[in-house]
């Protein structure tokens, strides 16, 4: 049995699934569209209304008399309409498309991932404090947390003092609320 960890196997089987995904859309998008075309915006002339065409063609080859078709004017009125036209040769990279949107995604997921796992560890990991308490009212935010001898001080690991700047920010909007409402003043 080579993978005998729980989380490898998965990490293979995710990597081949995007492998096969990915090589199934670009046989896909190879059919679909072009990296490169020609647009021609051409604007209403006489009685036919405005229209845009586009077409893949060379950049040497971007101008009306190739985008446009079928011409929608008669043969004496082309250089018109076609003076009228304007044409515009655009190049995008669709494996760059791909890429980026595959990062943006891979990043999203793994927060949502993250998220998840704080959401089921973070009961497991973090034991039940006595000393807090909800913030009600002027006399128990006052009184939050008794203070601690040395000799019972507690660690500063992150989640420490993530829960100590949390309880900090829950004071300040306590404030806030107490002000605002009850005191009818904004803070500044």
């Amino acid at each position: 049995m080579p993978f005998c960890g729980g989380t490898s196997w998965r990490i293979v089987v995710a990597a081949a699934l995007v492998a096969l995904l990915l090589d199934a859309a670009a046989r896909a998008d190879a059919k679909s569209f072009e990296d490169v075309r020609c647009k021609c915006i051409c604007p209403p002339y006489r009685n036919i209304t405005g229209h845009i065409y586009n077409r893949n063609v060379s950049q040497k080859d971007c101008h009306c008399l190739h985008v446009v078709d079928p011409m929608p004017v008669p043969g004496h009125d082309v250089e018109a309409y076609c003076l009228l036209c304007e044409c515009k040769y655009e190049e995008r990279s669709s494996n760059t498309i791909k890429v980026t949107i595959i990062i943006y995604l891979s990043v999203v997921g793994a927060l949502l991932l993250y998220m998840l796992f704080l959401l089921l560890v973070d009961p497991l990991i973090r034991k039940h404090d006595a000393y807090t308490q909800p913030l009600h009212n002027e006399e128990d935010s006052e009184e939050m947390r008794p203070r601690v001898g040395s000799s019972q001080a507690r660690g500063n690991t992150v989640l420490e003092r993530v829960e100590g700047a949390q309880q900090r920010w829950k004071k300040q909007v306590q404030e806030q609320r107490k002000t605002v409402f009850d005191r009818h003043k904004m803070l500044s």
